[in-house]
């Protein structure tokens, strides 16, 4: 189903102490453009390394541990004003694998003011309105990854709304 077409990838659903989720809004985008932290995996890289590897470069530190991993690879379209901007448009979109956290570290830990940053502002969002604030070409696989992750970690880390 033609992988090449899209650039494999990870997303990470990085839950606090409260259970809320870490959005961060790209600091490429003139709307309110938020997401939760995700990117490319290296070639020769497996995507448990690169999960790690993202989130120290998206937001400065690594402090979590994995709950739970999707069961598949999620696919999104690019919309056509993106194609050929991103990735010298050799990708209709991204496939990603995607997980769930819980991070262990503080608010103090994170740092989106990285060597290369890709975000402007973060905030930890309960579960319920992270696909409101996603924009709207990956509001359904937000959707799906958060229904999906969310049902295999202990109830005990989530929080109503």
């Amino acid at each position: 189903m033609n992988d090449h077409l899209y650039r494999p990838g990870v997303g990470i659903m990085l839950i606090n102490h409260d259970g809320r989720i870490f959005v961060a809004r790209r600091i490429d985008m003139p709307s309110e453009a938020w997401q939760m932290p995700q990117g490319g995996i290296d070639e020769g890289e497996d995507p448990a390394t690169a999960l790690f590897r993202e989130m120290r470069e998206e937001i400065g530190t690594d402090k979590a541990e994995v709950l739970a991993e999707s069961d598949d690879w999620y696919r999104y379209d690019l919309p056509e004003g993106l194609r050929d901007r991103l990735w010298g448009g050799r990708y209709v979109g991204q496939r990603q694998k995607w997980y769930a956290l819980r991070y262990l570290g503080s608010d103090a830990d994170i740092n989106i003011e990285t060597e290369h940053p890709e975000f402007m502002d973060w905030k930890w969002a309960p579960s319920a309105t992270v696909p409101s604030l996603i924009v709207p070409f990956k509001r359904a696989l937000y959707q799906q990854v958060m229904d999906e992750l969310l049902a295999k970690i202990p109830p005990s880390l989530r929080i109503a709304g």
